[in-house]
């Protein structure tokens, strides 16, 4: 850095410096308040979409408690309206457990399925994944609810996931893996207090 003998030569040096670089500095500080300012209104109007979103979801999700299968069109309106978000995600689980009380097995499973490849959340990919399962499984589809199953990797639903697939295998006739799958399932943390019944139903 140059050394300045007077305050002069210092006020000239400012001077030509500012007349070579002020433009800049005032571009680049209006730049970064009109960023800070952009910011803040991205981060305004991100919060209020959120509230708003939530609010529609709870009006979806009422509406499915109150009127049942009826408001399906309501509901599918604000999962479309919302798609992308976890809240359309949440309110096709809940159309689904709908549609399954009213019987329409196959709506409920494209709903699930719409749910599974949209989420980005594992957790509740488990939980689609878990559902699909049972519905398959319902529908007689034993080798397609199996493979379900077996997509469900996290290691907290392991019991669950055991204990469905020997209910599953007893179903489709094979007692010997439905013996596996429970012996399995007993050796998880989130085992259930069915599974000993189960057990000794198969050992009769």
């Amino acid at each position: 850095m140059e050394v300045y003998d007077t305050e002069e030569q210092q006020v000239e040096a400012i001077k030509d410096w500012w007349k070579e670089n002020g433009k800049a500095v005032i571009f680049g500080a209006v730049l970064g308040l009109g960023g800070l300012l952009g910011w803040r209104y991205y981060q305004d109007t991100l919060t209020a979409g959120q509230e708003a979103a939530s609010e529609a979801y709870t009006t979806a999700v009422t509406a499915l408690q109150t009127q049942g299968a009826s408001a399906e069109e309501t509901v599918q309106s604000f999962i479309d309206s919302n798609a992308g978000t976890e809240y359309a995600t949440l309110a096709a689980l809940q159309l689904a457990k709908v549609q399954v009380e009213a019987g329409h097995l196959d709506e409920a499973v494209a709903q699930l399925e719409w749910a599974k490849g949209s989420s980005k959340d594992e957790a509740l990919k488990a939980l689609v994944s878990y559902r699909l399962a049972r519905l398959y499984a319902e529908q007689n589809s034993f080798d397609t609810a199996l493979a379900e199953l077996g997509s469900i990797t996290d290691s907290s639903w392991s019991g669950r996931v055991a204990e469905l697939r020997g209910d599953i295998s007893l179903r489709s006739g094979d007692k010997d893996a439905a013996y596996v799958a429970y012996t399995e399932a007993q050796q998880s943390s989130d085992a259930s207090q069915a599974l000993q019944m189960k057990l000794d139903d198969l050992a009769k």
